[in-house]
């Protein structure tokens, strides 16, 4: 698929989208004891389903949920179709890292792209905006980027503002100032893709990322609203950062 095919294109039906929904979600057992974390409850819907409406927006139909913890919790509520998306899973039999979650899920398929999300984040970006950026900017791997003004919480990810490079990754807690943080959402090219591992414990973000440093990978600075609902503070926040469809 070429560039020109691409930006001649109205929408993203292409390419295939890949939401890393199987973590345990520990630190929200004390409030959503009874489904995964891409289920807990926001205004009366899944938070899952404000991600899978983004996509659709952006023309995507074809999603991959990627399901560990309490899989068919994900399964039963969100179906094989959701806003006009087909959905399938790609179930993992013990829990992986990120990598190898998204290795699992498409290792099998000829993807000249894949557009992957975090299941427990949410980005208000332009998602169309972000894929031909990574086009047009020749990218191996594109991180969406929101500043944030405290980064101890995330992880801060330095990049060079002129060109977009990404240069190093620091540790959660190493800073408490504000920068730019890793939002949770990933454009990979098929190069990337191949080396992903199957059934493996590596990471995207601890593993696979700081790997491609100087070796194409970019990131695309958001100015959107960003939430993170990994904690029982920001899922209670989450309550007002989307409009209530009851209200």
């Amino acid at each position: 698929m070429s560039l020109q095919t691409i930006k001649a294109m109205k929408d993203m039906s292409p390419i295939t989208a890949v939401i890393l929904a199987g973590g345990l979600g520990k630190r929200l057992r004390g409030v959503v004891s009874d489904r995964p974390k891409v289920l807990a409850e926001v205004n009366g819907r899944p938070f899952l389903t404000y991600l899978l409406d983004q996509l659709a927006d952006a023309g995507i139909n074809s999603v991959i949920l990627c399901t560990g913890y309490m899989a068919d919790s994900v399964s039963k509520e969100i179906g094989n179709s959701y806003n006009g998306v087909k959905i399938t899973y790609s179930r993992e039999n013990k829990p992986l890292g990120t990598g190898g979650a998204l290795g699992l899920a498409v290792s099998s398929l000829n993807l000249e792209y894949v557009l992957v999300m975090n299941g427990d984040s949410y980005i208000d970006a332009d998602l169309n905006k972000c894929f031909e950026w990574h086009l047009i900017n020749g990218s191996l791997a594109s991180i969406v980027l929101v500043e944030v003004d405290d980064v101890s919480r995330y992880g801060k990810v330095v990049v060079n503002e002129r060109n977009a490079r990404i240069l190093s990754f620091e540790e959660k807690g190493s800073d408490s100032k504000a920068g730019w943080i890793n939002a949770g959402i990933y454009i990979l090219s098929k190069n990337i893709l191949k080396y992903l591992k199957e059934n493996s414990s590596e990471s995207l973000e601890k593993d696979l990322f700081p790997s491609l440093v100087g070796k194409g990978l970019y990131g695309y600075c958001c100015k959107g609203d960003f939430i993170d609902i990994g904690t029982p503070e920001s899922l209670a926040e989450a309550r007002d950062f989307f409009p209530n469809d009851n209200s």
